[in-house]
């Protein structure tokens, strides 16, 4: 990690920041349940909490109340917060193809990638929670 993380000190953004703007990114409508967000980047629901209020001060996300459930309220990206990955993003790609992916072939990528897979599914089950609730409710 140490070698990525110039790239996000130089954008202000700490690892669990860039993980939570990248988990709101690529889910559906970009943002999630704050309990989903918690599941999937492994923290406790105030830990969440605290990095959604830093990066809510920073207006890198906003919390939006949930329809249905008024208990629940969601997490969701800005533009400020999608500016913010754009400038750190291309950089940190390369990072990891420099260090890692560009290492392999296109075959022992995918093996690669599906071996971690597997461990991801049996090491943190929640890593995508919320993931396929929210495209169903998009489907729906």
């Amino acid at each position: 990690m140490a070698r990525f993380q110039p790239v996000m000190t130089a954008a202000g953004l700490s690892e669990i920041d860039f993980e939570t703007l990248i988990r709101l990114a690529r889910s559906p409508r970009q943002r999630l349940r704050m309990s989903d967000l918690a599941a999937q980047t492994g923290l406790s629901t105030s830990g969440v909490t605290r990095v959604v209020d830093r990066l809510e001060r920073e207006e890198l996300v906003r919390r939006e109340a949930c329809h249905t459930d008024r208990r629940a309220s969601y997490a969701v990206l800005t533009d400020a917060g999608r500016e913010r990955l754009e400038v750190v993003v291309p950089q940190h790609l390369q990072d990891i193809d420099d260090c890692l992916t560009g290492l392999l072939s296109t075959s022992e990528l995918e093996a690669f990638l599906g071996s971690l897979r597997k461990i991801r599914d049996v090491v943190r089950p929640c890593a995508t929670a919320g993931a396929q609730e929210a495209e169903a409710r998009l489907s729906s």
